[in-house]
């Protein structure tokens, strides 16, 4: 059986194996696939690894042995699933390998937003604290996040772990979710009416919902204007979830303090970006997910989707 992972880099940058996997077949690993190479690739593969190749109905039609799709990451919209199941081609995804790495650069981005660490030990590498007359200094505005409210969107894992560190911060937690008020009483989490209400009552608003046509542009000028002037924006979801022209606008008007992403709407942003010259707008090039810890985890539930697959009892189905 040959088995294809067609843009194996950014999982598996070479610190890992993909060993597992080759006791189930003959398994050809690339870094990157380009789109014109994916058919001559995948040809005869019954069993195709993706992180980011779009598998759509027009591959699939060329791709007559193949049986799988495992998907290595959460999300799985690079895989045309309807075309898949009127095909009997099985699709998993990975759920939860990532939650607190994500929720970790969640607090990273929050804490580099109200402690400029960064910004501060350059200023005393260039000399600026041995000059300075006073015993201290500061470059900009140090904020206390005990007693703030932390507005979360989306209480699935990666929320709720977000969520448990925010509140061994001292921050009191609402969310936006479908988890009843019963269920969120005992975690400590107000229940917000709706996102009128979390956008403006929330010192920090902090995205963790899959994107959808429903949550597309969820952060727009009409839910910015409701934001305090104060606020924090965070997003470690997907970039769409952010109309970045509004949000970029209410960072250069000052109707909001800063914004920490991780995603942004094109990636890499070939096209460029009005988040990345906006101002006190902090970017990470979608690397929560990347922690070694994470990775591991990844490379392993792929082997175990794969060898569940073939034993007949699919894991992780879509």
């Amino acid at each position: 059986m040959k088995i294809v992972i067609l843009d194996g880099h950014t999982a598996n940058p070479g610190d890992l194996s993909w060993d597992g996997l080759r006791e189930y077949g003959e398994l050809e690993v690339y870094d990157r696939t380009a789109p014109a190479e994916l058919l001559s690739r995948a040809e005869g593969a019954e069993v195709i690894l993706t992180n980011k190749v779009i598998i759509d109905a027009k591959a699939m039609a060329a791709l007559p042995c193949l049986r799988y799709i495992g998907v290595l990451a959460t999300g799985y919209n690079v895989v045309d699933i309807a075309e898949a199941h009127r095909r009997g081609i099985v699709v998993t995804n990975i759920p939860a390998y990532s939650t607190m790495s994500v929720a970790q650069m969640v607090m990273a981005h929050l804490l580099n937003i109200t402690n400029q660490v960064a910004l501060h030990a350059e200023s005393v590498r260039r000399g600026e604290w041995q000059e300075c007359p006073d015993f201290s200094f500061t470059k900009s505005p140090l904020i206390e996040l005990d007693g703030l409210t932390l507005g979360i969107v989306g209480l699935g894992n990666t929320g709720s772990a977000t969520a448990r560190m925010a509140q061994a911060m001292g921050m009191q937690v609402m969310a936006v979710s479908s988890k009843t008020e019963e269920m969120l009483r005992p975690l400590g989490i107000r229940k917000a009416s709706g996102y009128e209400q979390l956008f403006s009552e929330a010192d920090v608003v902090s995205l963790h919902c899959p994107l959808t046509d429903e949550t597309r542009h969820l952060v727009n000028r009409e839910r910015l204007a409701l934001m305090k002037p104060t606020a924090i924006l965070i997003n470690t979801g997907r970039g769409p979830l952010l109309d970045e022209q509004a949000v970029a606008d209410a960072l250069t008007e000052g109707r909001l303090y800063a914004v920490g992403v991780d995603v942004l709407t094109e990636e890499p942003p070939r096209k460029g970006s009005p988040l990345i010259t906006a101002p006190r707008c902090y970017i990470t090039p979608h690397i929560a997910w990347a922690s070694a810890a994470a990775r591991r985890r990844l490379v392993s539930i792929a082997t175990s989707n794969v060898a569940a697959f073939l034993s007949g009892e699919p894991q992780n189905s879509i």
